[in-house]
C-alpha cells in the first residue's frame, strides 16, 4: 500500500504512536512501513478492515493535513470522525489542531479580530499587555500557514535588549544563545506540534530561530515571521527588519509598550511604527487589553492596577502653572 506523497509523521505519529493505536485494535494483523510504502498481514478479512480504515486516516488527513489520537480512535470504532476534524460550524474559530488534537482557538474578541487581520494583511502590530494571547496566536498562525504550505518556513526572531544584541559573552552556538529569549515562542510550539516534528523542522531550518540582529541584509520570502518584543527595538532595527519582507512574506510583530526595557532617552521602535506606518494598505494593527487575558485570573487585576498607577504617575509628573498675585504665569506668561 503506498503512502507516498503524505507526510509519514503525521499519519504514523512521532514513534509510530498513532499506528500503534490501530496495532493495538487489531493485533492479529502485522502492520509496517518502509519509506512510502506500507505493509498490512494477516487474516484476509482482519487485513482488509485494517486497510479499509488506514485509507480512511489517509483521505481525513488529505483534507484537513493533520490527524489527531482521537479521530484514529473514531474511525477504529465506526464512530464519526469529523467529531474531532475542523467544521464548517468552528472553522472561525480553530486555528489550528495541536498535539492529541487540541484546538487552538481565538478566546477573546481582540484576538479573533488578530486572526481576521492577520488574513487580510501581510503585517499586523498586534500590542498589548502580558496574557493577552498575541504571541501565542501568531504562532498558532504561522503554524496553520506552514501546514496549510502557504508558507515553505517560519522565522522566530526578538530583540536580545538584556544582552545588548551582544550575545558573543553567553554559552553555546547561536541557537543556545538566544533560546532563553525565545521560550514563550517554543513554548507555543509545544503545543501545536509533536516534540519529533519539531526537531525535524529545527533541524532542516523549516522553522528558524536567530536574534534580530543577525536579520540584516537577509530577504525574507515564502516566510511566515514573528518579531516577539517588539517594544524592544529601535526605530531603525525595527525599518531594517521590515525591509527584509520578500513578495510572498507574511508577517505579525508583537509588543507591550508598557513594558519597554530600553534607555529611557530612546524612543520605542514599534511605537514609531504604529504611528508613521499604521495607514498604509496591507498593514494593520490591533490592539489587545486587559479583557483579553487568557493567564490566571489576576493577571488581570495586576495589570489593571499597574495601569493606574501608571496614569497617577503621568497626572503627578505633568507640569502644572503657579499664577502670581498679578494673574501672571510664574514663568512671565498670561
Amino acid at each position: 500500500m503506498s503512502i507516498e506523497g503524505l507526510d509519514a509523521l503525521e499519519l504514523f505519529g512521532a514513534k509510530d504512536a498513532k499506528l500503534n493505536i490501530v496495532k493495538q485494535a487489531y493485533p492479529g494483523v502485522a502492520i509496517s512501513h518502509r519509506g512510502t510504502t506500507l505493509k498490512i498481514s494477516g487474516e484476509k478479512q482482519d487485513a482488509q478492515k485494517v486497510k479499509d480504515k488506514i485509507e480512511v486516516l489517509i483521505k481525513l488527513l488529505k483534507e484537513h493535513k493533520e490527524l489527531s489520537s482521537n479521530t484514529i480512535q473514531n474511525v477504529i470504532k465506526d464512530f464519526n470522525p469529523y467529531n474531532h476534524m475542523p467544521s464548517r460550524r468552528d472553522s472561525g474559530n480553530v486555528i489550528v489542531y495541536g498535539n492529541g488534537g487540541k484546538k487552538i482557538t481565538a478566546r477573546t474578541r481582540n484576538q479573533k479580530r488578530l486572526v481576521d487581520l492577520s488574513e487580510q494583511n501581510d503585517i499586523l502590530f498586534a500590542i498589548g499587555p502580558a496574557g493577552t494571547g498575541k504571541t501565542y496566536t501568531a504562532v498558532a498562525l504561522a503554524v496553520r500557514a506552514l501546514k496549510n504550505r502557504l508558507v515553505k518556513k517560519i522565522i522566530l526572531t526578538r530583540p536580545a535588549v538584556e544582552a545588548g544584541e551582544n550575545l558573543g559573552f553567553l554559552p553555546g552556538d547561536l541557537k543556545e544563545k538566544i533560546d532563553p529569549y525565545l521560550r514563550p515562542l517554543y513554548d507555543a510550539l509545544d503545543d501545536m506540534l509533536p516534540g519529533e516534528k519539531l526537531e525535524q523542522f529545527m533541524s532542516n531550518r523549516t522553522i528558524e530561530v536567530a536574534p534580530l540582529a543577525f536579520m540584516r541584509g537577509r530577504t525574507l520570502d515564502n516566510a511566515f515571521i514573528i518579531l516577539d518584543e517588539a517594544q524592544n527595538t529601535t526605530s531603525m532595527q525595527l525599518k531594517m527588519f521590515l525591509t527584509r519582507l520578500g513578495p510572498n512574506a507574511q508577517c505579525i510583530i508583537t509588543g507591550d509598550l508598557s513594558q519597554v526595557d530600553l534607555p529611557r532617552s530612546q524612543k520605542s521602535g514599534l511605537r514609531d511604527a504604529v504611528e508613521l506606518l499604521g495607514e498604509i494598505e496591507g498593514i494593520g494593527t490591533v490592539f489587545l487589553t486587559g479583557e483579553d487575558v487568557v493567564r490566571h485570573r489576576l493577571v488581570k487585576a495586576i495589570i489593571s492596577a499597574y495601569g493606574a498607577q501608571s496614569k497617577q504617575n503621568d497626572v503627578n509628573s505633568s507640569p502644572q502653572k503657579k499664577e502670581s498675585k498679578d494673574g501672571t504665569n510664574v514663568d512671565g506668561t498670561i
